[in-house]
């Protein structure tokens, strides 16, 4: 019987997997996609709704826990608990390896829909800040697009998947199409108060999280732990929300347990397939289409690219340039500062579980002369606001009794926090490749990362605990610590790079839709393609790059210039 031939091969199910499965089916192309992980069945998957008293050691992580132990990177995450390990995938079968002195925290989800199930749900735009940084500063390049470019792509995202916020009219962080806005507690009042006494902005987050029902979904009911999952869908999540809309075509076909590594080319220099293994039994299969789209994350997309070398492609398949694997970045965090709001004493905070914080937009290296630093080039942004953890501070309290109880609803429990994302830097010397030595648990080759921070961030690092301690004093905050970690890169989740976009194929490996130079029905939608991180979030940009490039390579499939 002959081989099925589908009019395109998806790799991956999490955020920008599912776009390009919703579009291009919608589109009437019928798509098959291969997923790593299993599909989740959220009445026993999910835990949002489970208690810490309910729980052997009250929600801590277990040491003695299997899964845990599989997951010695992953379980770092603030995301992985105790009834959600699973989400995270197995490092022993997956390994990666890095320079010496150089760790990478790769922090990895295995499931149908990803990270999405997992991801903290901000959404920001990037400006032409981001786009054309290159042309302000003289680092790097700029993207081969502008804000104008993507603009009506944020859009259809927005109103599709639904993210609450407010416009504000900042020139860097552009506003979106909206769901009504989460409210602020009284503490981050008092923030945005002293923080206009200084000249600067603060918004709500702009988050995926619905305030209202949307697209048949349940606006959210502030149960508090996104992460363990959310059975009402109230965040976007693909599963919720493009997978049906590309099952609803009836032209799209899931599989699960199936670890692409590597695609397939014909003897006319044209994908033809992608080979994978099944992950129950090792077993290996292929399929095949007419157009590959690598959807798989950043990493691992540049990973099945490095995977499937040939002769024609020494060093990689589209690396022609012999960039495929360079300027690897992510945010570095994890600096910034708290302080306690001695005004607000004896008040119970409101909005306790909120899924949300407040964002104070970048402020530095901008037009105005006061913004420049001297330190290090691009910005910052800061994320964070009211610590709403109503009785946190219960278990180091003396008392007892009414006494106590009396204490405890006395207490000033007004902790604010805000810490920096910063932009890293794109070098060409913080790349992927290939270890020659190791593999994974199916025989394939695994990724060897050497990535490290450079004066730049570090610089930069140091400045975002400062202005945050300095911010929180304008705020009338009281005993104020400041705060300064940086651990590796990758701990922040939003890799991105390492297959960049451009206009020369010298110096890039897709052009502005994300099409390869090299193979034009080779496609990769994901962060890989980015050319700088900016300061934002970068899940929003992804999506809005992934509906633009499907658009592109539907019309050109229908006009018969891919195949």
């Amino acid at each position: 019987m002959p081989q099925k031939v589908y009019d395109a091969i998806v790799v991956g199910s999490g955020a920008n997997g599912g776009w390009a499965a919703k579009q291009l089916c919608e589109a009437g192309m019928e798509v098959v996609m291969l997923e790593a992980g299993r599909k989740l069945d959220p009445a026993t998957d999910f835990s949002e709704h489970t208690m810490p008293w309910e729980l052997p050691l009250r929600g801590r992580q277990d040491p003695r826990n299997p899964l845990l132990e599989r997951r010695p990177v992953g379980k770092r995450c603030y995301a992985c608990g105790e009834t959600n390990a699973h989400f995270f995938i197995d490092e022993v079968d997956n390994p990666i390896t890095t320079e010496e002195g150089k760790p990478f925290w790769w922090i990895r989800g295995n499931q149908v829909g990803g990270r999405t199930i997992l991801w903290g749900r901000q959404s920001y735009r990037m400006s032409d800040w981001d786009f054309k940084a290159a042309s302000r500063d003289g680092f790097g390049d700029d993207w081969p697009i502008s804000y104008a470019d993507l603009e009506p792509y944020y859009d259809e995202v927005e109103r599709f998947i639904g993210v609450s916020g407010r416009r504000e009219g900042i020139e860097v962080l552009p506003d979106g199409q909206f769901l009504p806005p989460m409210a602020y507690t009284c503490g981050e009042i008092e923030l945005e108060k002293g923080l206009q006494k200084m000249g600067r902005r603060m918004t709500i987050g702009r988050a995926a999280v619905l305030t209202r029902r949307h697209n048949g979904r349940a606006a959210c009911h502030y149960c508090g732990p996104c992460h363990f999952g959310c059975r009402t869908g109230s965040y976007f999540s693909s599963p919720v929300s493009t997978l049906p809309a590309a099952e609803a075509t009836g032209k799209f076909t899931l599989v699960p347990n199936a670890r692409a590594w590597r695609v397939l080319m014909d003897d006319e220099n044209r994908a033809k397939g992608v080979i994978y293994h099944r992950t129950e039994d090792g077993e290996t299969e292929e399929v095949f289409a007419k157009v590959v789209v690598l959807a798989a994350s950043t990493l691992a997309s540049t990973r099945i690219l490095l995977n499937s070398k040939s002769d024609e492609h020494p060093d990689g398949l589209a690396n022609s340039s012999g960039v495929l694997g360079c300027y690897l970045m992510d945010h570095h965090f994890v600096s910034g500062a708290n302080g306690v709001l001695p005004k607000l004493e004896g008040q119970k905070p409101e909005q306790a579980n909120r899924p949300n914080g407040i964002y104070i937009p970048r402020f530095k290296n901008l037009r105005d002369p006061a913004s420049k630093s001297k330190q290090y080039l691009r910005g910052y942004g800061f994320q964070g606001g009211e610590n709403v953890t109503i009785y946190e501070h219960a278990a180091s309290s003396p008392g007892f009794g009414a006494e106590w109880k009396h204490a405890m609803r006395s207490a000033n429990v007004h902790n604010m926090n805000i810490g920096g994302w910063g932009e890293m830097l794109p070098r060409k010397e913080n790349r992927v490749r290939l270890d020659p030595e190791v593999k994974d648990k199916w025989g394939v080759p695994v990724l060897e990362i050497d990535c490290a921070w450079s004066d730049n961030e570090k610089a930069m690092s140091k400045d975002i605990a400062e202005e945050a301690q300095a911010m929180l004093e304008a705020a009338g905050c009281e005993d104020v610590v400041p705060y300064r970690v940086m651990p590796p890169p990758g701990f922040c989740i939003h890799e991105v790079g390492t297959a960049r976009m451009g206009e020369d194929p010298g110096s890039s490996v897709v052009n502005s839709f994300q099409q390869t130079h090299d193979v034009r029905n080779l496609f990769v939608m994901d962060g890989s393609s980015f050319v700088t991180i900016g300061c934002v979030n970068p899940t929003l940009t992804m999506m809005a790059l992934t509906v633009r490039s499907s658009e592109y390579l539907a019309d050109r499939y229908a006009k018969g210039e891919l195949v």
